[in-house]
């Protein structure tokens, strides 16, 4: 899709401006402005270089060691003293009248028939070409008898034969780490030229967004983006410099603009590239120097909105201000040019392969990154899509890495093997797997487990994604409320081979309302749902298909789709938020939430949340430990002031 440019734009040949380039050609472009550019260096202190990278190469200015040393405690002695020497007739050796240690100069030669006391490290004296182990001999007050004969050179480090002086020990382009550093001290370097880091302001960009630590305003949101990519440009090399929140105010955002590009290296935004009324940030690009936006929109899912552009050879990125397209589009189209700016490899990431358990359906057209989490399946790795979306800050955190689907492809089907990319150089295997329906409750028997340091990955997916999970042994645990209308027995009746209930708590479920609001004040269950469906201007809010309280609901409306039905949030969070922000007038949530967001609550049904058991896992210690925590007083009791009761 191509919008008309604005006359800013015209004037200073913009008129790229939301035409979409594939995420190749967007790349090529960017990095042909920016590169090949000189490296600025600096010359920083051997204590202050762990991380960067050499600017030019690093020759040894002496030999190492300086000169030749013993490797073990023994005695130096020449060899060829020694060379018809046994344990049947051992050779009688005199000792010299000093012992060297480690930093003393020998000051007595080693002659022939006599060996001198030396320590590891000791520097050899004149005369002698060997070391025998004091273990091999047997000392006396003034002299000592070998049994054995020895090479020359033996247990001996000549000078330079770990570093030579003149040899080159580290190549420019070498990253500095704690070997390197090691090395280079043990050469008495005390300063390197370095590639200096590439300076990197950092701003945010929204009238929407209030600091941390400040109160949040009506409609705001906290700035997770700023210090999010600070820490991501340090990470990659940069001198990250945040320099805090700008509204939409076009002359003050182009003033921080011109300055923070004046004092920086790279200008990095989040916020202000979509085609919005409140978007003005790639106007002003347009007037920060030549040639200015180099690509805006890329056809990248999450990340399309993406601004590239160099001004007066400096690169300005203006990042998608969703926090998973924001890191996304980063780390896939700036991390690169960040990386070799400073002198950096490009990463090299590590992959692994895993079975989808679902489809995930695919844009067409563009190159889309779906985050997933990994279990240990039973045939292998499975990677679980988180699907929280591009607004979503915790898809990071909580995924192990992302599959990449290429543009010509309109989903992966179920059961394919794909190839994940992670976030760290190894899976992290938990200790625990919970797959199904989440609760708050739930939180607490996970914290007891994690103050026992047992790891824990739970995966809210709804209770028959977790009963689908547990048949497939991709979980140990599937948490499930789960109504047989037909036996009246909660989840009992679901379980399968292979599979045992164990008891969880029970739970309050009930339609949820604004207080004071009169159409639902002094009804009941029943009651509030006739006079729900029966006003066209009452809104509800749904769940998720495949969760226990869409089951519900379900149950409750029978072939009725009121306003509302197809808003389905995946949690009872998620419901109550909806209700009390006034984008709904009611929905179906448990009790403990409807009390926290200050809801009305009209009681439906006492509902069984428990846990789909694989009966083969049972013996495993962390389930053993997820059981024996379900009985904790700790636990009991947090679950009782939740608002939960345990089975009687």
């Amino acid at each position: 899709m191509t919008h008309s440019p604005t006359s800013a734009q015209q004037n200073s040949g913009q008129e790229q401006f939301l035409t979409i380039l594939s995420r190749e050609a967007a790349l090529a472009r960017f990095e042909a402005e920016l590169f090949p550019r000189p490296l600025p260096t600096e010359k920083r202190t051997l204590a202050n270089a762990l991380g960067l990278v050499l600017a030019e190469d690093v020759a040894a200015p002496v030999d190492v060691p300086p000169f030749d040393r013993s490797n073990v405690d023994g005695f130096a002695v020449r060899a060829a003293d020694l060379a018809v020497a046994s344990e049947p007739r051992p050779v009688r050796l005199t000792l010299n009248a000093e012992a060297i240690a480690c930093g003393t100069v020998p000051q007595l030669p080693v002659l022939t028939g006599t060996a001198t006391s030396i320590a590891t490290g000791g520097p050899l004296p004149r005369g002698a070409d060997a070391i025998v182990m004091v273990e091999h001999t047997h000392p006396g007050l003034s002299a000592i008898e070998v049994g054995r004969s020895i090479s020359p050179g033996q247990f001996v480090s000549n000078a330079g034969s770990d570093m030579a002086r003149g040899e080159v020990l580290l190549r420019a382009g070498t990253e500095i780490g704690s070997r390197e550093i090691g090395m280079l001290a043990a050469c008495g370097i005390a300063q390197l030229t370095v590639a200096r880091r590439p300076r990197v302001a950092v701003l945010s960009t929204g009238d929407e967004l209030v600091q941390p630590g400040e109160p949040l305003r009506p409609a705001g949101i906290y700035d997770a983006n700023g210090p999010i990519i600070a820490a991501a440009v340090t990470e990659n090399g940069g001198e990250a410099h945040f320099l805090g929140a700008f509204p939409d105010d076009e002359a003050r955002l182009e003033k921080a603009m011109r300055e923070a590009l004046a004092a920086h290296d790279v200008l990095i935004l989040s916020g202000g590239t979509s085609k919005g009324a409140g978007d003005v940030t790639h106007r002003i690009i347009g007037r920060l120097g030549k040639p200015g936006i180099i690509a805006h929109g890329v056809a990248l899912k999450p990340g399309k909105p993406l601004c590239l552009a160099v001004c007066e050879g400096k690169p300005v990125i203006i990042l998608p201000g969703f926090p998973t397209s924001a890191m996304f589009t980063f780390h896939d189209m700036v991390v690169p040019a960040l990386r070799r700016m400073a002198g950096l490899p490009p990463r090299v990431d590590t992959q692994v392969t895993a079975s989808l358990p679902l489809r995930i359906p695919s844009e067409l057209g563009r190159t889309e990154f779906a985050m997933v989490s990994l279990v240990q399946g039973q045939g292998g790795l499975t990677a679980y899509p988180t699907g929280k979306g591009s607004g979503a800050i915790t898809s990071f955190t909580q995924a192990d890495g992302f599959i990449r689907i290429e543009a010509l492809a309109d989903h992966v089907p179920a059961g394919a093997d794909v190839a994940v990319t992670l976030f760290t150089p190894r899976v992290r295997v938990p200790d625990l797997v919970v797959i199904g329906s989440h609760c708050v409750g739930l939180d607490l028997v996970v914290g007891e487990l994690s103050r026992r340091g047992i790891s824990v990955r739970s995966l809210p997916v709804g209770s028959l994604g977790g009963l689908a999970a547990a048949k497939r042994g991709e979980c140990d645990l599937a948490p499930i409320h789960l109504f047989d209308p037909k036996t009246r027995i909660y989840n009992a009746p679901f379980l399968g081979d292979g599979l045992e209930l164990v008891p969880g708590w029970r739970r309050m479920q009930g339609l949820v309302f604004r207080q004071g609001d009169e159409r639902f004040e002094g009804l009941g269950a029943e009651e509030a749902v006739r006079a729900a469906l029966a006003d066209p201007d009452c809104m509800m809010v749904n769940r998720n298909q495949g969760s226990g309280t869409r089951i519900l609901i379900d149950q409750l409306l029978g072939v009725e789709r009121p306003d509302g039905y197809w808003n389905q949030p995946r949690s009872h969070n998620a419901v109550a938020a909806a209700v009390a922000q006034e984008r709904a007038d009611w929905g179906v949530t448990i009790a403990p939430v409807a009390r926290a967001a200050g809801l009305g609550f009209i009681a439906l049904t006492e509902e069984h949340y428990d846990f789909a058991l694989i009966s083969a896992r049972k013996e495993r210690p962390s389930v053993h430990a997820f059981l024996e925590a379900l009985r904790t007083d700790e636990v009991l009791l947090g679950l009782e002031r939740a608002g939960f009761s345990r089975p009687g």
